[in-house]
């Protein structure tokens, strides 16, 4: 009998699948029921991905409410409907010779306390039915803005159109969105090129298992070896 094991399961995302998916690889492939996830990836979004197991599923709401840290790439001169690379374009600008001042300037009018609207595709849902559906049946509604926060920001590369960036922000937060917002004020559109989840809480993408190596694991023992348990992620936390 394969025993039901408890505990946090860091793991690396790659692109192209979705957060569901790697949920459901580990549910089937290690034969544990109780498997959830604390914050989804979008697809083409890769970095630390936090699954729950057994008894952890208790805590997952704990550890979704963590702030997190992203390393992103911000397109300039096309905006897309789904404000990533994995839309379709809407629009395509010119992008003006914009330089470091300029480019702080606007990234620094996104931090702290501020607005932002969520897209159309998303898993916020409307009258029990998620955005992203009604989205891809062409509709678009008004959706209410949420308060978020940008602790910090740092530009980690500028390379017109595309500019490197990392941050620190609230849970919640839309980088999609907040790269479609920096479009904007920069005046020739933009959207989200790339994108990775580099911590979570005090929960490190680099003690994350690497998904070649999950994905040819097997047997119940090799997850047991990988698992933060109970009273370890409560350490990390209060670190």
């Amino acid at each position: 009998m394969i025993p039901q094991l408890d505990g946090l399961l860091l793991v690396d995302k790659p692109p192209g699948r979705t957060s569901h998916d790697i949920v459901d690889f580990v549910r089937r492939r290690f034969n544990q029921r109780k498997v959830g996830h604390c914050g989804t990836l979008d697809p083409i979004a890769t970095g630390l991905l936090m699954l729950v197991v057994g008894r952890a599923t208790r805590v997952q709401d704990l550890l979704m409410a963590e702030d997190k840290e992203y390393e992103g790439t911000l397109k300039l001169g096309e905006t897309t409907d789904t404000q990533d690379a994995a839309g379709k374009i809407l629009e395509s600008r010119p992008v003006p010779p914009l330089d470091q001042a300029a480019i702080e300037a606007a990234f620094q009018k996104f931090s702290g306390e501020f607005d932002q609207i969520p897209p159309m595709v998303s898993a916020i849902k409307k009258d029990g039915v998620p955005l992203y559906k009604l989205a891809r049946e062409g509709k678009t509604i008004d959706r209410p803005p949420r308060r978020v926060r940008v602790d910090k920001f740092e530009i980690l590369e500028i390379s017109l159109p595309t500019i490197r960036f990392r941050i620190h922000c609230t849970k919640g937060f839309y980088v999609r969105t907040y790269c479609h917002d920096l479009g904007t004020l920069l005046g020739c559109g933009g959207h989200m090129s790339a994108l990775t989840r580099t911590r979570s809480g005090n929960f490190e993408l680099s003690k994350a298992v690497r998904w070649p190596d999950l994905e040819s694991a097997e047997g119940a023992d090799y997850l047991a070896r990988h698992l933060i348990s109970l009273p370890e992620i409560s350490r990390i936390r209060r670190t």
